[in-house]
């Protein structure tokens, strides 16, 4: 039997996820959570074999839950399920290590054979999906530049951004200065919109 946690924050998506699961004889859904940081506790208490997680969860996000889930259980398997599918959302998912990340246009009878393949210790990939991550271009930001402008994105001003992240607050402004300049954007609001429609914050 493989014991199934199911993250997603949609109440009617999740109920039925874990109805359509449930009539597999060979799954068992022990968790459900509408949170990213209920994931961990969950998996651990009830012994989870396979998490599917969806990644714009409230609070931690899936890609984040699942990082930590693969410290703090490293024998959980992890399936993200989700509607951003962007290639850089897949480089970040790969990153965390998950063992399989498809989207939830997914057909039912594909989704519970991607359980079980990740299950055995398999991985499974949309192949559309892969194709374009590996065609995107990287972002030319660096990870603080990166860090900056995406607070940046959420309104936070240069010197809540400064106290936030332990920095002065002329090293933020340089910061956003250098994002504006490696991004070819007439200003900060541009770069944010560059960044964004290239999936880089």
């Amino acid at each position: 039997m493989i014991r199934v946690l199911v993250a997603e924050d949609m109440t009617i998506l999740r109920e039925a996820l874990v109805g359509l699961l449930s009539l597999e004889s060979d799954i068992e859904v022990v968790a459900e959570v509408a949170a990213g940081e209920d994931i961990v506790p969950a998996a651990l208490e009830h012994r989870v074999d396979v998490a599917v997680i969806d990644i714009g969860l409230p609070g931690m996000d899936g890609i984040a839950a699942a990082a930590e889930l693969r410290v703090r259980s490293p024998g959980c398997r992890v399936l993200i399920l989700t509607a951003i599918t962007k290639p850089g959302t897949l480089r970040r998912a790969l990153g965390a290590r998950v063992d399989a990340f498809v989207a939830k246009d997914i057909r039912q009878a594909d989704l519970v054979a991607a359980i079980r393949t990740v299950a055995g210790g398999g991985r499974v990939v949309d192949q559309a999906l892969a194709l374009a991550a590996l065609q995107a271009p990287e972002s030319p930001l660096t990870q603080r530049e990166t860090e900056v402008l995406r607070m940046s994105a959420t309104g936070a001003h240069p010197a809540q951004i400064a106290e936030r992240l332990f920095l002065t607050y002329g090293t933020v402004r340089n910061y956003l200065s250098s994002a504006v300049t490696k991004l070819g954007a007439r200003n900060r609001v541009d770069a944010i919109r560059i960044a964004t429609e290239s999936d880089w914050i």
